[in-house]
């Protein structure tokens, strides 16, 4: 049947039904192991007690109300962020992409309110990925993404990620921040040097400028810590969050410290649905588990079991694997084959992966993953590897160019 959806997406030809906790569950009745969490997204898995709680509560009393009011749980969601941030202050949106936005703009609204308006220029990294609009696309710089969109947004200095001299010299008289992932997901599971980003502090601080991170991926205990920018021992100005806050709800946001948000007065931005009463209950039923004592910890533990699994599929598999990269239950596994190649033999075998840049499938299970549930992926991904050194992979999936997120 042709479907009505605007054709952006290359979709494989599965459907899910239902979920629990880490498994999905096919419209043909097929189980499936979700390491790719709805691409970090899925923070506590499918079904999980409290958010459909949430849910059935906030959803009998009152979805939406207009942000010219006050949103009650929108003030306590904010409120439990500034507590566990460098932050003072909290914009709620719908996504990642308008997270990222919202922190561009307040970079901006920054030296404006300055008495520097001539600084809008934003130095920004190779492999980035920050989301879809015209200003996001622009900031990141991927030639496929900018293709066909006319001129590129103007103000984004693009420059290789984790270089600190090219970074020194991308400076100039209109530079107003720099913008970058900690640890970057779409481009294939990189991170950051750490003394690159405390470089990037440094040049900040020294030149009155804003440094902004987008943990729209990496945030909320993704990384085995709350935000990613807390393995590093550095503190952002601006942060953009999403996917994980909400637990599969539209939910997204930008953290900023009071300085930094100086010139975002009344008027100056705005949101229909962004924070709505819905939205809130949900992000606050999220960090309600997140936060909960050893939960964190559970993560970080979770992740060191799972990149050791790794490890020794890689020293059995060395003629497909290449290298195991990242941080907590996120996890890159670099292939000598193709990725595409991979997932389609991984789905075969039961379980889902990500395709990311650099020849990289990325793991980003349910952070409520057990030790069981972690001994049963890495089994399906070596049946994974036998399938494809056999030469049994029978399909061969399509180019996933919609999947980045």
């Amino acid at each position: 049947m042709t479907s009505s959806l605007l054709p952006t997406y290359a979709r494989i030809e599965l459907a899910f039904e239902r979920g629990d906790g880490a498994w999905l569950t096919s419209t043909a009745g097929e189980r499936f192991l979700d390491f790719g969490g709805g691409i970090a997204v899925a923070s506590l898995g499918y079904g999980h007690p409290h958010l459909v709680a949430a849910l059935n509560e906030q959803g009998a009393k009152i979805w939406h109300t207009s942000n010219l009011f006050e949103i009650p749980q929108a003030e306590r969601l904010a409120r439990r962020l500034v507590e566990v941030s460098f932050a003072d202050y909290v914009f709620f949106t719908n996504s990642g992409a308008e997270a990222v936005e919202g922190a561009i703009k307040t970079a901006r609204k920054y030296q404006s309110a300055g008495g520097h308006p001539e600084k809008f220029r934003i130095v920004t990294f190779d492999g980035a990925f920050h989301g879809r609009t015209l200003a996001t696309i622009a900031a990141a710089g991927n030639p496929k993404y900018l293709e066909g969109f006319g001129p590129r947004v103007e103000g984004f200095d693009t420059i290789p990620f984790g270089d600190i001299e090219a970074a020194k010299a991308a400076i100039g008289p209109q530079t107003c921040a720099i913008l970058t992932e900690p640890i970057q997901g779409e481009g294939g599971i990189r991170a950051a040097p750490p003394r690159f980003l405390r470089g990037l502090r440094e040049l900040c601080d020294r030149h009155g400028l804003l440094l902004m991170f987008d943990e729209v991926q990496t945030g909320i205990g993704r990384t085995g810590k709350l935000f990613a920018y807390e393995h590093f021992g550095v503190s952002p100005d601006i942060m953009a969050i999403a996917k994980g806050i909400g637990g599969g709800f539209p939910l997204g946001a930008f953290l900023t410290t009071r300085d930094a948000g100086r010139g975002m007065t009344a008027g100056t931005h705005g949101t229909t649905l962004g924070g709505n009463p819905l939205a809130a209950s949900i992000g606050n039923a999220v960090l309600d588990v997140v936060l909960a004592p050893g939960f964190i910890e559970h993560v970080a533990a979770m992740g060191v079991t799972l990149k050791q699994r790794l490890a020794r599929l890689k020293d059995r598999h060395g003629e497909i694997i290449s290298e195991i990269r990242g941080e907590g239950l996120m996890q890159g596994i670099a292939l000598r084959v193709p990725v595409n190649d991979f997932a389609a033999a991984a789905r075969a075998e039961g379980i889902l992966v990500v395709p990311a840049a650099e020849n990289v499938a990325r793991l980003l299970p349910p952070l409520i993953i057990g030790e069981e549930e972690i001994f049963e992926a890495v089994a399906r991904l070596d049946a994974a590897c036998q399938r494809i050194e056999s030469g049994k992979l029978e399909t061969s999936s399509a180019t996933l160019s919609g999947t980045a997120g």
